[in-house]
Parts: C-alpha cells; structure tokens; sequence
C-alpha cells in the first residue's frame, strides 16, 4: 500500500532502509491476525521493542555518541511508516523514542543524556507522558500538579489522566507547576523526570470502550523528587512541551492509525472481485487523501529534522489525519454493509478489525490535542488570532 502513497520522495538511503524492515517484519509479524495488528502503536510488546533496539532501530536518528544510529529524520519515517502501515506492536517503546529522548537531547543535563538515552535505543527504557489532567484536557496552561522546591529537590503533589502505558513505563516526563498559579497560564510550569517506582505514586489503568487499558489515572501522594528531576530550566516548561508536541503530532501514525483496516478491506475487495463503482470511489478517496496527508507529513519531518520546531504545519497535518483517520472506518463499514446485504460473504477478522477501529477512532481527535485546540494553534500560527 506504501507504493501507491509514494508521491513525495525520499531520499535513497532512506529508502535502501525499507527492505530490511519488511523482511523483519515479515518474520515477526507471521500469524498475527489483522484485528491484533490493527492496535500498532499501542500494542505493548517489550520482547519485540527489545529485538528492534538490538538492530539499531530505536532511536535511528539519534546521535551515535548517545545510542542512536545516527541517521537523519527520513530514515526514521521510513522505518516508522513501514512499522505502523504493518500493524507492528510499537507501543512499548513508542514515547520514548519519539519524544521523551529527543526532548532530553535538547533541553537535558549532558548527566541526563547520558543516563535516560542510551537506555531509550536499546529498548529496556520506556516513558508516558504526564500533561494532561482531570480539570484541564489539551488546555496544558492549566495543569495544576505542582512541584515545591524541598532542601533535597522537588514534592510533587497532584493526578495526571489518560496516560498512555503508565503502568507498563519505568519513567515519566510530567508537565508541572513550579510556581504562579493555574490562573499565569504558561508562565511558571517545568518539566520533571519522574521514576514511576518512585513512594508515593498510584497507577490506575482506565479500560477503554475495546476492552484494553492503555490509559492510566496517575496520582503523585507528596512525591519526593532529587534536584536533577528538572528538565530544562525551570520556568521553560511550556516552550519545551510546545516542541515535544511537534513530534507527537505530525509524524506517520497521524495518518496510519487505520491503515490495516484499510489494506484488510482493500484485500476483500480484491479477493471477491467487486466492481461496485462505490466501494472503488472510496477506495480513491483515502488513497488521494493519505498520498497528500503524506507528502505533509514528510515536509513537517524535514523542517523537524533541520532543527526548526514545526508547531503550526505539526497541528495541520494531525488535525486533517483526524480527518480522515475517523472517516476511513465509518466509510468501510457503510460499504461493508452494502456488500453485505448483497450476499458478500465478509471474513471475520475484517469484521473484528473493522469493530475495533471503529470503537477506538473517537480517540484519535483527543490524543495530541483536541481538534479545537489544534485550530486554534494554527489559526494562531497564520496571523488568524
């Protein structure tokens, strides 16, 4: 399916990367059902995060002299789009990579680095990420857990909500406030480097409507933190989670969320021959949509890759991926429907698939920001407001 979104190159030696990576796949993924393959990046396998740093594939882009393999931003798309496109189980090692490494390279203590990064590549660290709370959603200005400076470090005290892997995580990077009130908005929040092992913390996994539990409720019960919990300067909390969120929101799983649904529906539409000019018509549309979604999504990687922090183009691509991510499952099950009620026999892992995507979209306009709250950063970014 990849081929067919190919409109927007990438450089060869990026793209010498990808057969490796579906030979890999191939052997690791045999068997594996497409209702199972459809949970991708919150699929948690440690085992397979661990094979994956054992072949330099955690942290691709990362400095050599830290883990990584040192490779730029498009060996990493090509590596990343070939994971989800498949349905590989990348939950495990997935913030850490992504964001929380990255985000220590660039704000951390050369101690940080070298302690929290190295582990990250090899695939036996794993981070969630603290920012969204009970009373304040996407809205992160109004974060109200709170770090008070002790004569050891830091008292944490507050709850953090729909928190990815919590509980499966050794570490978190928390949003907090350090000083002002929730009313000064940006000013006063840092971030701190949490060890989930940490006394006085309490994990509580949320079941969703699919019947997984990959979110957590996260309570800090007066925390004690060491001084070198602070990432960054304190006070720079938010410029920095501005750029954190750069990452989480314009790379490849914004529009691959539902893309084994996709190719599993595109598989039946072959396998039973249909003609519908309808199911065909669909079929365009999504294709048409994603090659241009992609073509986005590699521009916000190379302007991310040079060093620039991409906020507004990141907020774009997440928001129309929404889009379409949401559209796709609705749409197939309309016309699985049709095909139905005509006497298609429709397989039941396609069915399964479609009823889990289908339960599980409604997130995709929550996680990175709410679809209201990415408008209005971009409306922002374009002079709007």
């Amino acid at each position: 399916m990849i081929e067919a979104l190919s409109l927007q190159p990438l450089p060869e030696a990026a793209e010498a990367l990808r057969g490796d990576v579906r030979r890999f796949l191939d052997e690791k993924l045999a068997g594996l059902a497409p209702d199972q393959r459809a949970r991708s990046w919150l699929g948690f396998d440690a085992e397979f995060s661990r094979a994956l740093g054992a072949r330099g594939w955690i942290g691709l882009a990362l400095p050599r002299e830290y883990g990584g393999a040192g490779r730029d931003a498009f060996a990493r798309f090509v590596l990343v789009e070939e994971l989800l496109a498949r349905g590989a189980p990348v939950s495990a090692h997935w913030i850490a990579e992504r964001q929380s490494a990255p985000m220590i390279l660039r704000y951390g203590t050369e101690a940080q680095k070298r302690f929290y990064v190295p582990a990250v590549c090899r695939g036996e660290l794993f981070f969630s990420i603290g920012m969204s709370e009970p009373q304040a959603g996407s809205d992160l200005a109004s974060v109200r857990t709170r770090a008070t400076p002790t004569a050891t470090g830091w008292r944490l005290k507050g709850q953090k909500i729909w928190t990815t892997n919590a509980d499966h995580s050794h570490h978190m990077i928390a949003l907090v406030r350090t000083s002002g009130t929730p009313e000064h908005r940006q000013r006063g929040l840092s971030q701190l480097l949490v060890d989930l092992k940490t006394p006085g913390i309490t994990i509580r996994p949320i079941e969703d409507l699919t019947g997984d539990r990959h979110f957590s409720e996260v309570f800090f019960d007066d925390v004690d933190l060491p001084h070198d919990a602070l990432v960054g300067a304190e006070g720079s909390g938010w410029q920095q989670v501005t750029a954190e969120l750069a990452f989480e929101r314009s790379g490849p799983e914004r529009i691959y969320s539902s893309m084994v649904l996709f190719d599993a529906w595109l598989e039946f539409l072959r396998a039973s021959k249909s003609d519908d000019p309808a199911a065909l018509a669909l079929a365009g549309r999504i294709v048409g949509h994603k090659a241009t979604l992609r073509s986005m999504s590699v521009a916000v990687t190379a302007k991310a890759g040079a060093g620039g922090s991409p906020m507004t183009e990141a907020s774009l691509v997440k928001d129309l991926g929404t889009e379409l991510e949401q559209f796709t499952p609705l749409a197939i099950a309309d016309q699985l429907a049709t095909a139905r009620a005509g006497g298609a026999d429709v397989p039941a892992a396609l069915l399964r698939t479609l009823a889990y995507v289908t339960q599980f979209a409604p997130t995709f306009s929550l996680r990175g920001g709410t679809r209201e709250v990415l408008r209005g950063l971009i409306a922002r970014g374009l002079g709007l407001r």
